[in-house]
């Protein structure tokens, strides 16, 4: 198999802060379609992967490379973000007194600037994308609510909304299910899996009753100190003498 089978390989990656190895030697490999679940202690180095990925920092050594030709480490944020990637933090970051309409709007049209875009007259193909976007994110009765006023749960989908919304081809999520009750885990995953084949998607995540709801036949990826300790179906990971050791065991996996 070679690498341009893989939309998205990083091989031999080193990333280092101040002497702290936060990616070690780290050769990683995800398909075009799939579903991908990331877990690993704090420190893993989860996150400066995800900051690898998206250029807001560069690795020291290695290559991460997005449809077998584009040089990730080579490109600034804005190129890496043309090419359809797309990241969801952790923390929401939806524009609150905007409408959720208008948030996936601007995200639509984002390059034109908030202003032009909340402005610019939506075609129909457009006006049934975003449509579909709303029914896709179950937020269709609240499009015209001031996004600040959803709940944490809906803001996480909005933003979801918005990346499929700038036709983002990888979905980069960090830890989706953080502060969300059991029903708003339970919906959010059955909005990824939804999305599964329509897109590529990377989630990291902690809440090992979520990362079991949307890996169910899907490989899952364990990091710990910057490279990959193992990788398998997420009942072959969680049995796992080591993961237990440096991860599951600590976190008292429910």
């Amino acid at each position: 198999m070679t690498q341009k089978t893989f939309l998205l390989s990083a091989e031999g990656v080193n990333k280092s802060f101040d002497g702290f190895k936060a990616i070690n030697d780290l050769n990683f490999y995800v398909e075009k379609g799939e579903l991908r679940t990331v877990i690993g202690p704090n420190g893993a180095g989860k996150t400066t992967f995800l900051d690898l990925i998206t250029g807001r920092t560069k690795p020291d050594t290695g290559r991460i490379e997005f449809e077998g030709v584009h040089d990730l480490g080579a490109l600034t944020e804005h190129a890496i973000y043309r090419l359809g990637i797309g990241r969801k933090f952790q923390t929401p970051t939806v524009y609150s007194d905007h409408t959720v309409f208008e948030n996936l709007v601007l995200s639509l049209e984002g390059s034109r600037g908030v202003f032009a875009s909340l402005f610019f007259k939506l075609n129909p193909a457009q006006k049934d994308r975003i449509q579909e976007i709303l029914e896709t994110i179950n937020l269709a009765p609240h499009a015209q609510r001031k996004a600040g006023t959803l709940a944490h749960g809906q803001k996480q989908w909005l933003e979801i909304g918005m990346l499929l919304a700038q036709e983002a081809k990888l979905l980069l999520i960090d830890e989706p299910a953080a502060g969300m009750t059991d029903e708003e885990t339970a919906r959010t995953g059955e909005l990824l899996l939804s999305l599964v084949g329509k897109h590529t998607i990377l989630v990291i995540e902690h809440d090992m009753v979520f990362v079991r709801q949307i890996s169910q036949g899907r490989k899952v990826s364990v990091l710990h100190q910057g490279s990959v300790l193992c990788e398998g179906a997420a009942d072959v990971v969680q049995s796992d003498e080591r993961v237990i050791e440096v991860y599951l065991g600590r976190k008292h996996a429910r």
